[in-house]
């Protein structure tokens, strides 16, 4: 599904440890070494908030019972794909993807985070890590929408201090 104006509507979440303070979970892309949230498309009829629960469960075999729904991010957040990454052959032309973020705090033990809970993984690995350091370990492209979705949940996350100084030009790769 593509907006009028190329944009696929997608939801992006991050998931706080259940314990350490300032912990995020990241995901590593099955056979690459590309790290990110878990994320993905909203089906047509389907809420942002139903997209989030189905993708958490789909990606990391999380039910939502097992999080807690802190917050999200008020309106969309979009970015652009590369020139490169644009498929000019499809109809409707998808020029990048704006997406709406929630905030969920695991209540679960790891052991419930899965991978394979789905029958085409999307990761192969994944790790703890501070809050902030996604937006440096994320493909360039959506490091500016990554750090406006870090920025707008931080105090719903608990995290007090700001994004580092490295990150004033997130979107420059």
């Amino acid at each position: 599904m593509i907006d009028a104006d190329g944009f696929r509507p997608n939801v992006g979440i991050i998931v706080l440890h259940p314990t350490e303070a300032g912990q995020v979970l990241l995901a590593k892309r099955i056979g690459q070494q590309a790290w990110q949230f878990p994320q993905g498309g909203i089906k047509r009829g389907e809420s942002p908030e139903d997209a989030c629960y189905r993708e958490l469960e789909e990606e990391l075999g999380l039910k939502p019972k097992h999080v807690e729904l802190l917050g999200a991010t008020e309106g969309w957040l979009s970015y652009l794909l590369p020139k490169h990454l644009v498929r000019r052959g499809n109809k409707p032309l998808c020029i990048g993807q704006k997406q709406r973020w929630f905030l969920l705090k695991l209540t679960a033990g790891d052991d419930r985070v899965r991978l394979d809970a789905n029958a085409t993984p999307e990761f192969d690995a994944w790790r703890w890590v501070d809050y902030w350091s996604p937006v440096a370990q994320v493909i360039y492209f959506k490091r500016a929408v990554y750090q406006q979705a870090l920025t707008t949940l931080a105090a719903q996350a608990g995290v007090t201090t700001a994004p580092p100084s490295a990150f004033q030009d997130a979107a420059a790769p």
